[in-house]
């Protein structure tokens, strides 16, 4: 049975997924504004799979018997300077991501709560093509500096991401 605080703190991970997909959809909007359609899909997709990961949380809590609490989110970031500045900012989130799901990690295990356990050991696998995902792309942006070819391929080619949503509902 988990602890009224390691509750608390899932209940707060689920609010940062949703305050993370709405980071996501200010940055699809900014890259929409400069008429790169395929980043803001990119983000738009990427937005859809951080409900998804609030989701799943939500009902992993539901299903071990806890209370979800929904908060109010504060306003993500709108402003960027670039593409890059874009990329640069979503990839220290999700190591922030990375740094809460560890976290959350090591609490389940300290309480010997081994079904928390086993359920975050998703999203830490998760976090790692997260982190390496933007990683990618940021250094391939990098490279492609003031490109302006290139950055089209690169918009084009993130234009074809789509989401294939799991069921939320179930732990693996």
């Amino acid at each position: 049975m988990m602890s009224e605080n390691l509750v608390a703190e899932m209940n707060k991970q689920i609010n940062f997924e949703f305050y993370s997909s709405n980071f996501y959809l200010a940055m699809a909007a900014y890259c929409a504004a400069e008429d790169l359609d395929g980043f803001a899909n990119f983000f738009t997709v990427q937005a859809q799979e951080e409900n998804f990961h609030a989701m799943k949380i939500f009902h992993f809590l539901n299903a071990t018997g806890n209370r979800v609490r929904i908060e109010g989110l504060e306003a993500p970031q709108n402003e960027f300077t670039s593409v890059e500045d874009v990329f640069r900012a979503a990839y220290e989130h999700e190591q922030l991501v990375t740094k809460r799901i560890y976290y959350l990690a090591d609490m389940a295990a300290q309480e010997r709560e081994h079904a928390t356990s086993s359920f975050l050991n998703w999203f830490i696998d998760e976090q790692i093509e997260e982190e390496a995902t933007f990683s990618s792309i940021l250094k391939k942006l990098e490279r492609i500096g003031a490109d302006g070819n290139a950055l089209y391929m690169l918009d084009d080619e993130l234009g074809k991401r789509t989401f294939e949503p799991q069921d939320a509902t179930t732990f693996k």
